[in-house]
């Protein structure tokens, strides 16, 4: 006879090293695939299609950004009343997962501009769904006292899986179909391991609750920041660390491009030499202020220490004329940003409303202080570079410094949550 799921809480059993690692195997995977592009892949087949049109690879990640802040909360309300033998999560992430390699190899094949951002649409969607269920389950299955390990691995490897996925991307850089593909391999091996030897209990005896309307189901998109004021405060918070480090990334391929005075294709190389510098940097934000957080049982001095690193670096990558600079200013990130990606997830889950219930549509409303700020960002980063540029130059200056501001925010805001240190 099928069980119903063990409900979430702080009372939860601890999870074992299985779960543990397999969890961040599978982040790590999804994110090696769908970062990627975002990386480099993106960058090259843009050059490809339009040549000397930057603009275009802020237009087409806003797009798929869009789709997610239309989409997104269906998938985590559909997964919270998923009834089947295989649990509530798990159909997701194989479905996500079939259908993202799909949207791998029409990236790859895309003959124009506008069929590539389709396709990026449709990576957005599949790959997306994959990692908010990954990320559903933990908040499903960890108690406190293993919340800020674990995202502080999982953050690790997501902030390092760029780095495997830009290096094989300029291993295989002069074949369209496996600059995607090859990748995507990654995320595929990660996610089935996780699907295999993961168990989920069988969802079929779950109560549904009430009957899920159209009005309903639209409600279940916004929530109340009276009666969820700390839940609140995380949401702005990541929105405006994330807008910072969207408008910081989205255009790294082009800026350090700029500043070195090389092309694109040339930077594939140089991107993965200074990023591995960042993998030390990232461990010892993700894993130290994991575990520190943990320890100490504090999360918001952590996660404004993150905005502010981050701001740093970004500040002196905006000043740097060479890589003497630009590599010190990316390691001071790498820092921030999985410092950030490591305690901010645990504190989430720390003021998580509704947890046994709405997991789902709570994880994918936090979803939208990331799409959202991935969405407009790089829509209006065009605005910045266009500031005092001329003779064709772009202001990557003020981008970068703009940035940095919006990280350290983002920092500022979670200390007015009241329930967690």
């Amino acid at each position: 006879m099928p069980i119903p799921p063990a409900t979430g809480g702080d009372d939860l059993p601890e999870v074992g090293p299985r779960y543990i690692w397999l969890m961040t195997l599978a982040q790590f995977g999804v994110f090696v695939a769908f970062i990627t592009p975002i990386a480099i892949s993106l960058s090259i087949r843009l050059e490809d299609l339009a040549p000397g049109r930057d603009e275009y690879l802020g237009y087409i990640i806003g797009a798929g950004a869009f789709a997610v802040v239309l989409t997104g909360p269906f998938a985590g309300i559909l997964s919270d009343r998923t009834r089947t033998r295989l649990g509530r999560r798990r159909p997701f992430m194989i479905g996500g997962t079939l259908l993202g390699i799909g949207a791998l190899v029409f990236m790859a094949q895309a003959p124009n501009v506008l069929s590539l951002g389709a396709a990026w649409v449709l990576m957005q969607l599949t790959w997306g769904t994959v990692l908010g269920n990954l990320q559903i389950s933990t908040a499903d299955r960890l108690p406190e006292s293993q919340r800020g390990k674990v995202a502080g691995l999982t953050g690790f490897a997501t902030q390092v899986a760029p780095v495997l996925g830009v290096g094989l991307a300029g291993l295989v850089s002069g074949n369209d179909l496996l600059l995607f593909l090859v990748p995507g391999a990654v995320g595929v091996v990660a996610v089935a391991l996780f699907v295999v030897f993961v168990p989920e209990a069988d969802s079929r005896l779950l109560d549904l609750g009430e009957r899920l309307t159209v009005g309903r189901l639209l409600r279940k998109f916004v929530f109340d920041p009276r009666r969820y004021p700390d839940y609140a405060c995380n949401w702005l918070g990541r929105f405006l660390f994330y807008f910072g480090l969207s408008l910081n990334t989205t255009f790294t391929a082009f800026f350090i491009a700029s500043r070195l005075e090389i092309s694109v294709e040339e930077v594939a190389g140089i991107i993965a030499a200074v990023a591995l510098g960042g993998i030390l940097a990232t461990t010892v934000g993700a894993l130290g202020g994991g575990f520190l957080s943990d320890r100490l049982r504090r999360r918001r001095v952590f996660v404004l220490l993150a905005g502010v690193l981050f701001g740093a670096g970004a500040i002196t990558m905006a000043f740097a004329p060479g890589l003497p600079l630009i590599i010190p200013g990316s390691l001071l990130s790498s820092v921030g940003i999985g410092m950030f990606a490591a305690v901010d997830q645990a504190l989430l889950l720390d003021v998580l409303p509704e947890r046994e219930t709405d997991a789902g549509r709570f994880m994918s409303i936090i979803g939208f202080a990331v799409s959202i700020p991935q969405a407009v960002a790089p829509l209006i980063a065009p605005i910045f570079l266009a500031v005092g540029a001329a003779g064709g130059e772009k202001n990557y200056t003020l981008l970068y410094l703009v940035a940095g501001v919006f990280t350290v925010l983002g920092g500022l805001v979670v200390l007015r949550i009241r329930s967690v240190r």
